[in-house]
């Protein structure tokens, strides 16, 4: 008897729609971004909708709130020419490259160690521990005392505030390496050196990757808060500024413009990503 894809026992012959009920099927790559691109489509006409009339007695959203679009894109020449908005993007990256540079030199080879030899892992997972937790926001008063109010502070607090994730990442991405190499190597007379740089390492590297790229994401959040404190530049000081000054049409389009340069940035890095590791299909 020939087997059909309804016969008991056999899974259902997938259909060019499947992935839609199917449990964590991924759509296809043109689907993926179409259904992107309809979700950000319903916010731009829901947003238009709530902010219709030329007056704020005829808007269902007061414009103090939710200023519209037109009002909000309108502003960006004001933005630009009157707000120095390129040299605070300029110098909201500087800090958050130099913070979070700091902290991958730190944090990658402590990790490294750490998932390496699992009694210093053991040692410093209390302080990883109380690292992560911390409220961010309490250590802007701790790293004022440490560095003072000028940019040694902001850097220095994108620093603190990632290194507990950097290291405890990268150290999970050695332990996740299967032991079965490790044991291979030693049965080949490998050194403890040898193993780390030559196995570990490498088969890590990817995973390292991938966290550091997610990490980038949340310095880029933290670095709004250190630059609420005695910034001359920067984005988080323009939305505080504007906050202040009542411009609400700056403060939407400056978060949209963290949203567009996060986006290109992490895009950005997963372009070099799938380029250095094309083993990795689930890239």
């Amino acid at each position: 008897m020939t087997e059909t894809a309804n016969e008991p026992g056999k899974p259902p012959k997938p259909g060019k729609l499947a992935w839609i009920s199917h449990l964590r099927d991924t759509p296809p790559f043109p689907m993926g971004k179409l259904l992107g691109g309809i979700s950000l489509g319903l916010v731009f006409v829901i947003w238009t909708l709530a902010t219709l009339g030329d007056t704020a007695e005829t808007r269902f959203v007061s414009p103090t709130i939710l200023p519209s679009p037109t009002e909000v894109f309108g502003s960006l020449s004001s933005l630009i020419t009157e707000r120095q908005l390129a040299q605070s993007v300029m110098a909201t990256l500087r800090r958050l490259f130099l913070g979070f540079g700091l902290a991958i030199l730190v944090g990658v080879p402590a990790g490294i160690f750490a998932g390496s030899f699992r009694a210093f892992d053991a040692f410093i997972a209390p302080l990883m521990l109380f690292g992560r937790n911390v409220p961010i926001a309490a250590l802007i008063p701790l790293t004022i005392v440490w560095f003072g109010i000028g940019e040694a502070q902001k850097v220095l607090f994108i620093f603190i505030a990632t290194l507990p994730f950097v290291l405890t990442d990268a150290a999970k991405s050695v332990i996740s390496v299967h032991q079965r190499y490790v044991e291979t190597a030693q049965t080949l007379g490998a050194t403890n050196w040898q193993i780390i740089h030559k196995i570990l390492v490498p088969l890590a590297v990817p995973d390292m990757y991938t966290n550091l790229r997610h990490l980038f994401g949340l310095a880029f959040g933290y670095i709004m808060l250190a630059e609420l404190i005695n910034a001359e530049h920067g984005l988080g000081f323009l939305l505080s500024n504007s906050q202040r000054r009542g411009l609400s049409e700056h403060i939407f389009l400056i978060l949209i413009l963290i949203g567009l340069l996060a986006y290109v940035i992490d895009r950005t890095l997963l372009w070099l990503q799938r380029g250095l590791f094309p083993y990795r299909r689930d890239l």
